[in-house]
Order: structure tokens, then C-alpha cells, then sequence
């Protein structure tokens, strides 16, 4: 794999949008290098410690933990401490196979897309399963998702607040108690954000403006299940449809 300093220029960029930092990118590629190398191993193998895999990969710190971040929620590989520890290939169960089969997509554009419509049609399956099983505990780590995204409203930064909003809704995920739903929704979640290139308005609708209005439908959401209220998150969450454009993968908000 090519060593690239995280410092380069180059930076992804979409006129009228915002753009997706080039260490994002990085991460992806470092992930991709990694998960090559687990697969070409058995289930169990040591592939090195994390600062040799690193210094392989040609990236920062923070970016190979992101990539590990990655690796990990697809269950590609394991990481042990101590004498002899460091990353393993894992076993990959039916399931992480499955998940990771929706990741592989991401090589057209046109599969990111898919993947946004799925994982929207997936959205009231998850709302309901939280409607039923969210504690005082888990509404009180949604509400801290929707504290990052009024902060990210509060300094107009697009990119934070939609990370911020992706966060949120993997912790809704998170929630419910069917594991195949939350794993696959998951993986979508990771498929389009590692392709997402620019942070863009929805329709007409200047980007400040489309900002607040995801920020209050979201925090109306959460405020909604909190209460119970079936018919009213549900309303909210058929008002919640997102799609990047056909030339060039983005999040609309």
C-alpha cells in the first residue's frame, strides 16, 4: 500500500458543499489494507502490533484508530494487549459475513445510494424496537448525541454535525435487541459515511437552514421516544428521508 502523509494536500471538495476531511479517506484505505491482510490469513493469526500495522499503512495515530475503529465494527479483526498481543484476523460469524458483504458494495456509486434506501427503510424497524426497549439510560446517551449536534449547529460546522447525527442514529441501533437489524444497519451506516465526499443541502434549502431543521426534527425524535409516543415518531421518521446525489456520493441533510 502506498505511504501517504496525512498532511497532503488534496483534500475532497464539492462546490456549495463541505468538505470531508482527507484523513477520512485515509482511514478507509488503512482499513481496506488491513482487512486484506486478515483475509489472506487463517481465523486467529497475529497480523503484527498496531504501531508496525501502522507504520505499513503510512498513516497518523489517530487515523489508524479510526481505521481500527472500522475493522472492529466489522469484525475483521481483534486486538489483544500485552507480551505477544496486537491485532488478529477473526472469525468471521454468518452474520459479519453478511454485514460486510453490504460493505463490499461501496465500489459503484450508484450501490451508496442502495444503501442510503435501505438503511432509510430500515429506520422504522429500529424506531420501534426503541419505542419498546430504550432505558432512562439510553435516552440519556441520545439526548448527548443531539448536545454534539446543537454544538455543530452553534459553530455552522456541517461536517461535525452530520457525523454527530450518524453517531445518533447508530445508538438507536444499538438499542434494539435483534442483532442481525442493528449489525446490518451498522454496516450500512459505515458503508455510507466512508463514501460520503461533501456535506450538502437538501433541494433548494440553504444549508444553515437544513441544518436546523435536522436538528429539531432529530431532537423531536428523541424527545418522542422518550415519551412512548409511536404515532409521533414515526411521523417524524417518514420525515426523515436523506439521499446523496447521483454524481458524486454525499450527505444530505
Amino acid at each position: 500500500m502506498p505511504t501517504t502523509s496525512d498532511s497532503a494536500p488534496g483534500t475532497p471538495r464539492r462546490p456549495g458543499g463541505v468538505a470531508r476531511p482527507a484523513s477520512a479517506g485515509r482511514a478507509e484505505a488503512a482499513a481496506e489494507y488491513v482487512a486484506e491482510l486478515a483475509a489472506a490469513v487463517e481465523a486467529g493469526a497475529r497480523l503484527g502490533t498496531k504501531e508496525e500495522l501502522r507504520v505499513r499503512c503510512g498513516v497518523s495515530v489517530g487515523t489508524f484508530n479510526e481505521a481500527l475503529r472500522l475493522l472492529q465494527s466489522r469484525g475483521l479483526v481483534t486486538v489483544k494487549p500485552g507480551p505477544g498481543g496486537g491485532l488478529f484476523s477473526a472469525e468471521q460469524s454468518p452474520m459479519v459475513r453478511l454485514g460486510n458483504s453490504v460493505l463490499a458494495l461501496d465500489a459503484r456509486r450508484s450501490d451508496v445510494a442502495d444503501a442510503v434506501r435501505i438503511r432509510d427503510a430500515l429506520d422504522p424497524l429500529l424506531i420501534e424496537d426503541a419505542l419498546w426497549h430504550a432505558s432512562p439510560a439510553d435516552i440519556a446517551g441520545l439526548r448527548e448525541h443531539i448536545a454534539a449536534m446543537e454544538a455543530a449547529m452553534g459553530t455552522a460546522d456541517a461536517v461535525a454535525f452530520v457525523h454527530a447525527n450518524w453517531r445518533l442514529h447508530a445508538a438507536i441501533a444499538a438499542i434494539s435487541p435483534n442483532a442481525l437489524l442493528s449489525s446490518l444497519y451498522a454496516n450500512l451506516l459505515d458503508l455510507v459515511e466512508s463514501r460520503t465526499l461533501a456535506v450538502l443541502p437538501a433541494g433548494e434549502e440553504p444549508l444553515d437552514h437544513s441544518i436546523a431543521h435536522r436538528y429539531a426534527l432529530h431532537r423531536d425524535l428523541v424527545d418522542a421516544l422518550e415519551r412512548r409516543d409511536r404515532e409521533a415518531a414515526l411521523r417524524l421518521v417518514r420525515e426523515h428521508r436523506t439521499g446523496p446525489p447521483p454524481e458524486e456520493p454525499a450527505a444530505e441533510l
